[in-house]
């Protein structure tokens, strides 16, 4: 059963229609009248990330996607609440130091406050967060526009060739493993730009299944499609130097997951306060196609303007 066929069938009429559930197809919860958001996200060993050798590193990854939930919505997280299944092995004195290490280096670094949990013995090792953050106003996912531009931010791919570095699926010289790991267990946040965002976008969603996947999730509901210009995806300069190097096809790093970057649209009046917010901020923000109308295909376009067949678009949830 795929995750919005279980939301539908079971979960959505419990909501009662309540408008701050955003019908269940948000990534958070949303009360206008109190300025709450919340987000809940849960990681299952295997699932969500490969091990737990690096539990410093697997914490931070877990932290940094949970907020990313709040911030692609133009929310500022504020606090956040941790529960963890595990057992001795996974929590023992030595891991349990480098978590707590790596919890208060990502409150500094992201203002956010540890506020309450729970914990539990198992065998299977997971983690629940639950993200609270304050506004009146938030990015809904469901908002796109005909004719907007679509924007994505920073670069897509790092932490997908990371996470073959962790499988030992390709082979890199030791300060590009590094960087690519680094990408996997420590995406880049866009904290800067929240509070700018709710100026800009019509929707925006945070890129956690993969591009396009994502980019389906947030017209799911709306009657239109979209145009993408392959050559327009933006990659870092380690990860273009392997396509052309290692003849790996962009086409197959671009929608792989766990990038956490906003994806998001905007109106075209809006792009030249685009570009020049990415220049006064310093973030990385970038033009990759357009939203039309649902009676034209969904495409993604090469260089020549032809259709790319892409085969995985990313993660789907499926029970």
């Amino acid at each position: 059963m795929h995750e919005f066929e279980l939301i539908n069938n079971y979960l959505k009429k419990l909501t009662k229609n309540l408008p701050s559930s955003l019908n269940l197809n948000d990534d958070v919860f949303f009360d206008k009248k109190k300025n709450l958001v919340i987000s809940v996200d849960t990681y299952v060993e295997k699932n969500h990330f490969n091990d737990f050798r690096n539990p410093h590193l697997v914490i931070k990854k877990i932290i940094r996607s949970s907020i990313s939930d709040l911030v692609c919505k133009g929310v500022l997280p504020k606090y956040y609440f941790i529960s963890a299944s595990g057992n001795q092995k996974n929590f023992s004195h030595n891991n349990l130091k480098k978590i707590s290490s790596s919890l208060k280096q990502e409150q500094n670094k992201f203002k956010i406050f540890l506020s309450g949990g729970d914990s539990v013995f198992s065998n299977k090792l997971s983690f629940t967060i639950t993200t609270i953050g304050f506004s009146d106003r938030i990015i809904k996912r469901n908002s796109s526009k005909i004719n907007d531009d679509i924007y994505v931010t920073g670069n897509i791919g790092d932490s997908y060739i990371g996470l073959l570095c962790l499988k030992k699926k390709i082979k890199l010289n030791s300060i590009n493993t590094k960087y690519f790991l680094n990408k996997y267990y420590k995406p880049d946040i866009q904290i800067k730009i929240t509070s700018k965002i709710k100026n800009i976008a019509n929707s925006s969603i945070d890129i956690s299944d993969g591009l396009i996947s994502d980019l389906e999730k947030m017209i799911n509901n709306q009657k239109l499609s979209y145009k993408i210009f392959l050559k327009n995806i933006p990659v870092s300069n380690k990860l273009s130097n392997l396509i052309n190097k290692d003849k790996l096809q962009k086409i197959n790093c671009i929608s792989r997951g766990d990038d956490y970057q906003i994806l998001f649209t905007a109106n075209k009046s809006k792009k030249r306060i685009i570009k020049n917010l990415s220049k006064s901020l310093r973030v990385k923000i970038t033009k990759i196609g357009s939203i039309q109308k649902n009676d034209l295909k969904s495409s993604i376009v090469d260089e020549n303007n032809a259709l790319i067949n892409l085969k995985y678009k990313g993660y789907y949830h499926k029970f």
